[in-house]
């Protein structure tokens, strides 16, 4: 009988402070707020130089997608796999992290030049993630459109602008790395469907009549 077993020695120890080192990272960076977080900052945690952090994971670049990683893997273990990403609790839980947030803009920013080290990081997880919520999205009731105007989130015309620059904002990350995505034609259905949202809503949208 064969028994599958962790790694030994010196690999077992190397896995073990990588990981010691993204979690000390995940606490740096959540209790950053808008401060910045430096590798001095994460290497004094885990009692380490600059280099003896960096040596673990073979640069700064390569330690941040794996802190990325470390937060998404941490989210599905909480909320479960399928569409998690786009639960209200877990992005109440970012709102609560913006150091990890800021992180997240500003590496998948980077991460859009093919030689970069969380490049196919951000690829997989935006295909992963379009594929989980395209499932979610046909599988998923029709909102409760009373309960979410009693609750004041009735759609109108400023909450179609956030989300309508949002999705063209992201969609244009989304676009350089995968090509093969009509950002024009993603945006067009988008806005015509958030029209029919808020004129169905009976929803001011802003476009009165011009002299």
């Amino acid at each position: 009988m064969s028994t599958t077993r962790g790694p030994r020695g010196p690999y077992a120890k190397s896995a073990a402070k990588r990981q010691q080192i993204v979690d000390a990272a995940l606490a740096a960076y959540a209790e950053a707020g808008s401060r910045a977080v430096s590798v001095r900052d994460i290497a004094e945690r885990v009692g380490l130089t600059d280099a003896g952090v960096l040596h673990h994971f073979g640069g700064r670049e390569a330690l941040l997608t794996a802190v990325l990683e470390a937060r998404d893997a941490a989210a599905a273990e909480r909320h479960g796999e399928g569409a998690a990403m786009w639960r209200p609790e877990l992005i109440a839980e970012n709102a609560q992290t913006p150091g990890l947030v800021k992180l997240f803009v500003d590496l998948a920013a980077a991460a859009a030049e093919p030689g970069h080290p969380a490049h196919d990081f951000f690829t997989e997880r935006y295909q992963v993630l379009r594929h989980r919520y395209a499932e979610a999205i046909a599988d998923a009731p029709s909102p409760d459109t009373a309960s979410a105007a009693a609750q004041g989130a009735a759609p109108d015309a400023q909450w179609a602008a956030r989300v309508l620059l949002a999705a063209t904002d992201g969609l244009q990350l989304q676009w350089l790395l995968d090509p093969s995505i009509d950002m024009a034609a993603d945006i067009t259905r988008l806005r015509d469907a958030l029209l029919a949202t808020v004129q169905g809503a009976g929803a001011p949208t802003g476009d009165g009549p011009t002299a």
